[in-house]
């Protein structure tokens, strides 16, 4: 069979390969447990349920505009006002399936062919296998001082005449990083002086740990929106707990998001106006909602910290926000690939490998689920690797010896 090559040439999402594996031997009835994937355990927000469930009720569930209901734009709006106090229009805002579309279509809207965009490590799995996608060129930039932050000057060596982009996601997917104030200053004045977008991604931004803030891109420009270079993509999957509903949305400049409603309605039409009720209801509700899985998140954070410190060999940096870390276990094996598999194999505990997120040597556990699921898996993973642990173990039922040491 002949398929496209730019296709074919797409990495499967390894986060979503691995769940899967973890499902059919879950299935099989063994005892796994998932450290690999970002999705929070809490329950959908009554509000959001008492929205989508009034909208479906209704019966009235059609067509909707491209861009985005009114009623949904208007709750962004008013977010946006809130959490980046910068006063948008309707039409700075446009809703999409999810962050994933918005970052997708962004790129597919700015780009031509061989244009770059200035990506930093450790980065989100999907960011450049979308670049490559628009076909547009990935340029990795990668702090050299074993730190998860860059340097500016390693970025500004990166720009070139044909760079169109930046994206910036703090608090950071995988490490829980977040960029410093200054370093974000100094991104947005060269972005706002030399035309280039910078992207933020900023799904995570109310996810932080022991009084952190992760300084909003736009508190560093003077542009209003209309005018500035500066793109925020955000949706309802992390903050709210409701990965399901693939609610997302931009605030750009009004050309650009005219583009990226053509883009979308020729490709998925419109997004569900169920899961608009739902992020209309989430955004409009109780956003006590929103601390409390923060609280959540934070205690299971801790958790991590206070195992982590009796891994012998492994070396973790203190993760800020997001769920999750990234240790650098190159003491144990220096291919993140061969060392998942490994950890999957014998202590039945799925990870991601850091060579996904340009991090080899690491591997990123989440820590979203329950202290239990976080408690056990780093114990299992620590018995799998460390000889200075107990030799003995209980997965599931059995009783399991490590004889490969």
């Amino acid at each position: 069979m002949k398929l496209s090559k730019l296709a074919s040439d797409i990495a499967e999402s390894p986060t979503l390969a691995l769940n899967e594996e973890a499902r059919l031997l879950r299935e099989r009835g063994e005892a796994v447990i998932n450290l690999g994937i970002g999705e929070p355990k809490n329950k959908t927000p009554i509000s959001a349920v008492l929205a989508s469930g009034a909208k479906l009720t209704s019966g009235e569930v059609k067509y909707t505009p491209p861009d985005g209901l009114p009623a949904m734009k208007k709750a962004v709006i008013r977010y946006t006002e809130e959490n980046y106090n910068r006063l948008v229009a309707p039409e700075n805002v446009i809703v999409t399936n999810g962050a994933k579309q918005s970052l997708f279509n962004i790129f597919y809207s700015i780009l031509n062919p061989q244009d770059e965009v200035i990506v930093i490590a450790p980065y989100w799995v999907s960011y450049n296998e979308m670049i490559k996608m628009c076909l547009g060129v990935p340029v990795i930039v990668t702090p050299e001082d074993g730190t998860f932050t860059p340097r500016f000057a390693d970025i500004e060596r990166a720009v070139t005449s044909s760079t169109r982009a930046i994206i910036v996601n703090s608090p950071n997917n995988p490490s829980g990083a977040i960029y410093p104030p200054e370093l974000l200053e100094k991104i947005v004045d060269m972005c706002e002086r030399k035309g280039i977008f910078m992207i933020c991604d900023d799904i995570y931004h109310k996810l932080t740990f022991d009084r952190n803030v992760a300084p909003p891109a736009y508190s560093f420009t003077k542009k209003d929106v209309e005018n500035s270079h500066v793109i925020v993509v955000n949706g309802v999957a992390k903050l709210y707990g409701m990965t399901g509903f693939r609610l997302g949305w931009v605030v750009a400049p009004r050309e650009l998001v005219k583009v990226m409603t053509n883009v979308l309605a020729q490709t998925t039409s419109c997004v569900s106006p169920i899961a608009q009720a739902a992020a209309e209801g989430a955004l409009n509700g109780l956003q006590s909602v929103v601390e409390a899985l923060r609280l959540q998140i934070q205690n299971n954070r801790d958790v991590v910290l206070q195992e982590m410190k009796t891994f012998n060999g492994a070396r973790l940096i203190e993760p800020k926000g997001t769920f999750y870390a990234l240790p650098d276990l190159r003491a144990f094996n220096g291919n993140s690939v061969e060392l998942s598999r490994f950890l999957l194999k014998k202590a039945l505990v799925v990870t991601v490998p850091g060579k996904e997120f340009g991090m080899e040597g690491h591997i990123r556990i989440s820590f979203a689920g329950s202290v239990k699921e976080v408690t056990e898996g780093i114990a299992r993973i620590k018995w799998a690797l460390d000889p200075t642990s107990p030799n003995e173990i209980f997965i599931g039922n059995k009783k399991m010896i490590r004889d490969w040491m």
